[in-house]
């Protein structure tokens, strides 16, 4: 039997064309991948849970059609974030130092992880925290991470963090689930999140999330200084309104807000 090129995993094949379908559709049936693919129903029905498994589609009902999931989300980011991101929230950065004087950043999740997309150094200050393009920290660990966490759905957060395990980098870094429940709901009963030498001994933080328009998480503002200044639950409660406003103004500009 001749052989042309390199062998294909038929299956893996298979399930990135459905990946293509659900990308190309915004959703599909069981029956529909069926057809598509020519293969038997329950193949279909297989394909379709793995791909849901990896969090490339999901199932907003049992029995209803599988939609695009959070992964394909992120790849999207992932690809159109750096430019994107930085148009938008860049002068949103700028004015926000501005006021608060402290360094400015606006970060993306990436898998179980943050990454520092934008850093801003803060101004007329004697110690300030260092600004982090690249920088890639647990997710849990800061502000930003914790404040885009609370968004997603519980099968989506255990998705990220498989086994419910957690890492810290600091003395004070969360590490176990039911700690990081309840904190993941408080910040969603007052929409920001708070990081106390969490991923930095010397370091305090707020966040804010930035969401798509279906609600997932596309970034994360956050103000970060030394816990001298931000250490205490009243200084990181009266900066909280100003880096929700700055996550709200860029999730406008984001959506193509009239007048940006």
């Amino acid at each position: 039997m001749r052989k042309s090129g390199p062998q294909v995993l038929r299956s893996a094949e298979h399930a990135l064309r459905v990946v293509m379908l659900v990308a190309a559709r915004g959703s599909v049936t069981v029956s529909e991948v069926a057809a598509e693919l020519s293969v038997g129903v329950s193949t279909a029905h297989r394909l379709l849970a793995t791909c849901k498994h990896a969090g490339f589609v999901r199932q907003d009902r049992a029995g209803g059609p599988y939609l695009i999931g959070p992964a394909i989300h992120e790849l999207t980011l992932a690809t159109t974030a750096a430019v994107s991101l930085k148009d938008a929230g860049g002068p949103v950065l700028r004015d926000l130092r501005d006021e608060i004087g402290e360094t400015t950043s606006m970060l993306i999740l990436e898998g179980r992880n943050v990454r520092f997309v934008e850093s801003l150094a803060g101004r007329g200050r004697a110690r300030l925290a260092a600004p982090r393009v690249g920088a890639v920290l647990p997710a849990h660990c800061t502000s930003g991470g914790k404040a885009m966490l609370s968004c997603l759905p519980g099968d989506e957060l255990r998705r990220r963090l498989p086994g419910q395990r957690l890492e810290g980098v600091s003395e004070r870094s969360i590490r176990t689930w039911p700690a990081l429940a309840a904190e993941l709901t408080r910040i969603q009963r007052r929409g920001w999140a708070a990081n106390i030498g969490e991923a930095s001994p010397s370091i305090g933080a707020v966040g804010a999330a930035i969401r798509s328009g279906t609600g997932e998480p596309r970034a994360a503002v956050v103000v970060a200084a030394p816990l001298s200044r931000l250490g205490t639950a009243p200084e990181l409660s009266a900066l909280a309104p100003a880096v929700m406003a700055a996550a709200a103004r860029v999730q406008e500009r984001l959506r193509g807000a009239p007048g940006d």
